[in-house]
C-alpha cells in the first residue's frame, strides 16, 4: 500500500513502479489489489461488531449514526458529489420494512421528487430479498456505478433549515402520488414528461419518506427530540400585549397577557375523563375599566405644571412632556396587561401561587384564586406605595424632603418615575423567627416581591404566608440601584449547605447588568453581598431583556453555581457565578449566531437545564450548557416545529415547571407576501419530553408529590389513553420500587396509572344525555311479504348476537378486574393514612379524650386485617389510652350512631348518608366543605375550636392524588 501522499506504488507481481491509480500492471498485466485501507477498516470493525452493536443499543445512540450519515452527505455535496442514501428499518408489523431516503440540503423539482419516491418504493422490494453477509466470510469489493445527477439546481446549505418529515400522504397533496404498479409509473412518467411542472419542491436534509402507513394501535410517539403538538389550540379573545406575554406557574397555570384581560389556563391531569386532549380550565382577570392616575402632589400645583410644560418655549422640554404617556395622559393610555409574575408554590391559603399583575397604565395588583375558577384582588400595591410616598413628602430613601416643587421639570419627572413600576419578581420562600406574646419563638414563612421602578429603585414588599388579607402586606425596604434606564429584573439566589445569599439582577436599556445586594434580617444562615456585582459593564445601547437565573451544580468542581442568561438583541448573554474560598468568580460571554432577528422571548427548563429562545419569525433554538473546567459552552440546536406552527409569528414562549411542555403565543405570518388584515392569536402546547422520559422522571423524582409533577403526569396519561394499556416496563419498575421503598407517593402513582387504564377501557358515549329524544310510538301496518322479510332479518340478528355479547362480556369482565385493582390500591392508601392519623391522635391526646376524629371507628376499621402487625401495635396503644371509653359519631338529623364501615361515606340506620373527610375521616355534616382539585375526595373546614394539631391535619393535600383542597 502506498504511503500517505504518494502517487506511485509497486506491482504485487513484478515489483515494477506503476501509478497508484492503476488497477492492472501495464508491464505484466497482473491485477492490483485496491481499497486496502477500506478492507483494513472493515476487518477492524468486524472484530468489535457485536460489542459495538450492544453499546449503541444500550446507550440508544442509533440516531447518532444516522446523523453521521447526514453529515457525510453534506460533505460529499460540498465536494461536488451529489449523493442520496436509501435505508430501511423493521416496521411495526412482522416482515415489514419502512424505507427512508436521506438527502443533503438541496432543491428538487416536482419531477425529481416523484422519481425519488419511485426509487424509494423499488428499494422497498429490494429489502425483502436482502441477505446480510457474514462478517467472517470473504470481503466483497464495494460496487460502484456512475449515477446521473438529480434534476434541478442545487442550493447552497442553509443553516436555518431544519429536518422535515414527508410522508406519502403529504407528497400526494403536492401532485406526486406514490405509484403502486409499474404500468402506473410509466403512464405518470409520460404525463410528467409531456407537461413538466415549473414549481420547485424544497427537499431539506433528513428527508424521511415513509412507505408503510402507521398502525392505528401502534405507539404514538416518534424520536425523543421530535416535539409533538397537543390539542387543543387555545384561541385568545384579544391580541397579546407586553414584552413577555407568557408566564407559567409552579402549580401549572399559564398566564397570557392580552389587551383586554389576563387570560389564565390551568393544566389539570383529569382522572375522570378518557379524552386524549389537554384538560385546560380557562379563566380571566379583566383589566379595570377606569384609568389610573398617579398622584405626585397637590392637584392645583399639578394642573399648573401640566399647563406650563405643555406650552413650554423650550422644544426639548415640551416634546418630552407631550410624548410621555405617564406625565401627559391626554396623549392616550394603552389598555392591557404589561407583565404577570407568579409566586412560589404554597403562598396562599390553599397552598398554591399568588399572581402579581401589572397593567399598561402602571397599576400593580396581587390576586389569588381561593375558590375554584374565581380570582380575587387582594391588594393594590401601586396605590399603597403612592400613599406611602405622599406621607413621606415624596422624599428619597434618605428622607430628605425635595427642594423643588412640581413646577420644576426634573422634579416632576422624578416623582412620576419613582412610582412607575416596570417589572416585578417574587423571591423564594424564607423561614424567619417571630416572637410570640409569651416570648416564644415561632417559625414563620415569608416571601418578598421586588418591584423595579422606572427611576431604577427596587421596592421590596413582604408577604407573611399564607397570605390571605391584603392589609397584611408590609413595606420591607427600598434599594437604589443607580440604573437610570432599567429594563428587566430577576432574583439571584445562592444556597450551599447552611449558607444562603441573594440579590436582585437589574438589566439596563443601554447594556450593563449588575446584581444589587438585598439585606434580609432574621433569616437563618443568610449572608449579604457587601457591594454590587457587575456582570456586564459595556454600554453598547443593546437592551437587556428576559433575564433568567438557574441554580446548577458544577460537575467537575462539585460545587453549586448560578447560571444567568438574558437576551440582548440577536444575542444571548450568559454569566456563570461560582463562590469559592477566594470569593465570587464571574464568567460571562455571549452566544452569537442564533437568530437573524432580535430575540423576543427566552425560557429556561430547570430540570435538565436547557435554554429556549425564539425570534419573531418563528424560529426556536435550544441551548444546552456543557461545563468545562473553568467555564461552559452551549450546544445549539434548532427545535423542529410542528407543521401548523411553521410560518407563524411568535410573540412569546414559556416552559412548564418540570419541562414537559412549551407554550407558544402566535399569530399569522405573511400570507401571500402580505400582512393579514385581521389577525387571530393562539396559544399552542408542544411537548418537550416523551412519555417514557416523563415516567422515568416521575419514578426518580425527589419531590414525591404528584400535583407538583402534573405536567409530566399528563404525558403518561396521554400515552395510556392512546395505547389503552400501561407500559409493562413502567409497571414492573414501579412494583420493584414499591417493594424496595413502600412510599405513599409510589402507591398514588400506581393508583393514577390504574385509573387511567380504567378510563381508556371505557367506550365513549354515542349520544348526548342532555339532548331530548323525539321518538314517538307509531303503529306500522305491513304486508305478509314484509312481515316474512322482517322475521328473517330478526332471525339473522339473533344469530349474530352471541359474538358481540361475548366481546361485551369480556370487556365488562376486564373493567371489573381493573375496578377491583383500583379499590385495592385505594384501600391500601387509606389504611396507611389512617395509621398516620391515629399516630397523631395518640401523641396529642390525654387519656379518654374525645376529639372530632372518630378514633374508635378507625381502630375497628384497621382491626379487620389480622395480618397487619403494625396496626395491631398501634391499636393496642390507642385502646390503652382510651381506657375502654367509646366516643361514637352521631347523625345530626336523627342522632343515630354513624358506623365506620366505609372510609368514603357514613350511613346511619335511618338512611342518612354523609361523606367522610379524607383527612380526618370525620363525617362532614355541614353544608360547606372543601373538595380536591381533581374531585377525588372532600375535606371539612377547620373550626375555631379545633386544636392546632387537627388544623395541621386538615391542611394536608388529598390522600389519593396529592391535589390541594379548594
Amino acid at each position: 500500500m502506498p504511503g500517505q501522499g504518494s502517487t506511485s506504488k509497486e506491482c504485487v507481481a513484478c515489483r515494477a513502479i506503476i501509478n497508484v491509480a492503476c488497477k492492472t500492471c501495464k508491464i505484466c498485466k497482473a491485477g492490483q489489489p485496491h481499497k486496502l485501507r477500506l478492507k483494513k477498516k472493515l476487518a477492524k470493525f468486524d472484530e468489535k461488531r457485536e460489542s459495538w452493536v450492544q453499546t449503541n443499543k444500550k446507550n440508544r445512540t442509533v440516531s447518532h449514526i444516522q446523523d453521521e450519515a447526514n453529515i457525510l452527505l453534506e460533505k460529499l455535496q460540498a465536494l461536488g458529489v451529489r449523493a442520496m442514501l436509501f435505508t430501511a428499518k423493521p416496521g411495526k408489523k412482522q416482515n415489514t420494512w419502512v424505507s427512508e431516503v436521506l438527502a443533503p440540503r438541496c432543491h428538487l423539482s416536482a419531477n425529481a421528487t416523484a422519481c425519488v419516491d419511485r426509487m424509494k418504493d423499488l428499494y422497498g422490494f429490494i429489502v425483502h430479498d436482502w441477505v446480510p453477509q457474514d462478517a467472517t466470510g470473504p470481503l466483497d469489493e464495494p460496487s460502484s456505478a456512475p449515477v446521473q445527477p438529480p434534476v434541478g439546481p442545487v442550493a447552497p446549505p442553509d443553516p436555518q433549515q431544519t429536518p422535515v418529515s414527508l410522508e406519502k400522504d403529504d407528497i400526494a397533496e403536492e401532485g406526486c402520488p406514490a405509484p403502486s404498479a409499474v404500468l402506473q409509473w410509466k403512464r405518470k412518467e409520460n404525463m410528467a414528461a409531456a407537461s413538466p411542472s415549473d414549481s420547485v419542491a424544497s427537499l431539506p436534509r433528513n428527508v424521511v419518506i415513509k412507505t408503510e402507513p402507521e398502525a392505528e394501535d401502534g405507539p404514538l410517539f416518534g424520536p425523543e427530540d421530535v416535539p409533538v403538538k397537543r390539542e387543543p389550540v387555545v384561541q385568545l379573545m384579544a391580541p397579546v400585549s407586553g414584552l413577555q406575554p407568557l408566564a407559567w406557574s409552579q402549580d401549572h397555570r399559564l398566564a397570557v397577557c392580552t389587551t383586554s384581560s389576563l387570560a389564565l389556563m390551568e393544566l389539570v391531569c383529569d382522572v375522570h375523563s378518557n379524552k386524549q386532549d389537554l384538560t385546560l380550565h380557562r379563566t380571566s382577570i379583566p383589566i379595570p375599566t377606569e384609568s389610573y392616575k398617579l398622584r405626585v402632589g397637590p392637584a392645583a400645583e399639578l394642573a399648573q405644571a401640566m399647563e406650563k410644560f405643555s406650552t413650554h418655549p423650550d422644544p426639548a422640554v415640551r416634546q418630552v412632556f407631550l410624548a410621555d404617556r405617564v406625565m401627559n395622559p391626554s396623549v392616550g393610555v394603552h389598555k392591557g396587561i404589561k407583565y404577570a409574575s407568579w409566586s412560589p408554590l404554597g403562598c396562599d391559603s390553599s397552598g398554591r401561587c399568588l399572581l402579581a399583575c401589572l397593567t399598561l397604565d402602571h397599576r400593580l395588583t396581587i390576586h389569588n384564586s381561593h375558590k375554584r375558577l374565581e380570582w380575587n384582588m387582594l391588594v393594590d400595591l401601586t396605590k399603597k406605595y403612592s400613599e406611602r410616598l405622599k406621607e413621606r413628602g415624596y422624599a428619597k430613601k434618605d428622607n430628605k424632603p425635595p427642594q423643588e416643587n412640581l413646577l420644576d421639570f426634573d422634579e416632576l419627572q422624578r416623582r412620576f418615575r419613582m412610582q412607575t413600576p416596570l417589572r416585578m419578581e417574587w423571591s423564594s420562600v424564607y423561614t424567619i423567627k417571630q416572637v410570640q406574646p409569651d416570648n416564644a419563638c415561632k417559625d414563620m414563612e415569608m416571601v418578598l416581591l421586588a418591584v423595579l421602578m422606572e427611576n431604577g429603585d427596587l421596592v421590596l414588599w413582604k408577604f407573611v404566608l399564607p397570605f390571605t388579607n391584603g392589609a397584611d402586606v408590609m413595606f420591607y425596604d427600598i434599594v437604589e440601584s443607580g440604573v437610570t434606564r432599567p429594563s428587566d429584573l430577576a432574583w439571584w439566589e445562592y444556597e450551599s449547605a447552611d449558607r444562603r445569599m441573594s440579590g436582585l439582577i437589574v438589566g439596563s436599556e443601554v447594556g450593563p447588568v449588575k446584581i444589587m445586594p438585598v439585606s434580609l434580617s432574621g433569616v437563618k444562615g443568610y449572608f449579604t453581598l457587601r457591594h454590587p456585582v457587575i456582570l456586564w459593564k459595556e454600554c453598547d445601547e443593546i437592551a437587556v431583556e428576559n433575564i433568567k437565573c438557574v441554580p446548577m451544580i458544577h460537575p467537575i468542581q462539585k460545587s453549586k453555581c448560578s447560571l444567568i442568561v438574558a437576551s440582548r438583541g440577536c444575542y444571548v448573554f450568559w454569566c456563570l457565578l461560582m463562590i469559592s474560598p477566594a470569593g465570587l468568580n464571574v464568567h460571562n460571554s455571549h452566544v452569537a449566531g442564533l437568530h437573524s432577528l432580535p430575540v423576543v422571548s427566552l425560557a429556561v427548563s430547570q430540570h435538565g437545564v436547557a435554554v429556549y429562545t425564539c425570534s419573531i419569525d418563528g424560529w426556536i433554538k435550544k441551548l444546552t450548557p456543557t461545563f468545562t473546567e473553568n467555564t461552559l459552552i452551549f450546544k445549539q440546536e434548532d427545535m423542529s416545529r410542528p407543521e401548523n406552527i411553521t410560518g407563524r409569528r411568535i410573540h412569546g414562549i414559556a416552559v412548564s415547571h418540570n419541562g414537559a411542555y412549551i407554550a407558544l403565543a402566535s399569530t399569522q405570518g405573511m400570507v401571500g407576501g402580505y400582512h393579514p388584515i385581521n389577525r387571530t392569536y393562539q396559544v399552542h402546547f408542544v411537548t418537550l419530553k416523551t412519555p417514557e422520559m416523563a415516567a422515568a422522571l416521575l419514578l426518580k423524582s425527589p419531590t414525591q408529590n404528584l400535583y407538583k409533577l402534573a405536567d409530566l403526569l399528563d404525558l403518561v396519561r396521554w400515552q395510556i389513553l392512546k395505547n389503552k394499556c400501561i407500559p409493562a416496563s413502567l409497571l414492573e419498575e414501579l412494583d420493584q420500587k414499591i417493594q424496595e421503598v413502600d412510599s405513599p407517593y409510589l402507591w398514588r402513582f400506581k393508583l393514577f396509572l390504574v385509573r387511567m387504564l380504567y378510563q381508556s377501557l371505557q367506550t365513549p358515549p354515542t349520544d348526548h344525555c342532555w339532548k331530548p329524544t323525539h321518538k314517538e310510538s307509531k303503529v306500522f301496518v305491513r304486508d305478509e311479504e314484509e312481515e316474512d322479510g322482517q322475521d328473517e332479518e330478526d332471525a339473522a340478528q339473533v344469530d349474530g348476537e352471541p359474538g358481540g355479547v361475548k366481546q361485551e362480556a369480556s370487556q365488562e369482565e376486564q373493567m371489573a378486574e381493573v375496578q377491583a385493582w383500583i379499590n385495592a390500591v385505594e384501600t391500601h392508601l387509606m389504611r396507611e393514612n389512617i395509621k398516620k392519623v391515629l399516630g397523631v391522635v395518640y401523641l396529642n391526646t390525654w387519656i379518654a379524650q374525645n376529639t372530632s376524629i372518630p378514633t374508635c371507628g378507625l381502630v375497628d376499621y384497621l382491626s379487620r386485617d389480622p395480618n397487619d402487625r403494625a396496626s395491631e401495635v398501634l391499636i393496642g396503644h390507642i385502646k390503652k389510652k382510651m381506657n375502654k371509653q367509646t366516643f361514637s359519631e352521631r347523625c345530626s338529623l336523627c342522632q343515630e350512631v354513624l358506623p365506620f364501615s366505609d372510609h368514603k361515606q357514613a350511613i346511619c340506620k335511618n338512611g342518612h348518608m354523609w361523606l367522610r373527610c379524607v383527612l380526618s375521616y370525620q363525617a362532614c355534616q355541614t353544608l360547606t366543605f372543601r373538595r380536591c382539585l381533581l374531585l377525588d375526595s372532600i375535606a371539612r373546614l377547620p373550626e375555631p375550636e379545633d386544636p392546632e394539631w387537627i388544623k395541621k391535619i386538615l391542611q394536608a393535600p388529598c390522600t389519593l392524588c396529592d391535589s390541594p383542597m379548594i
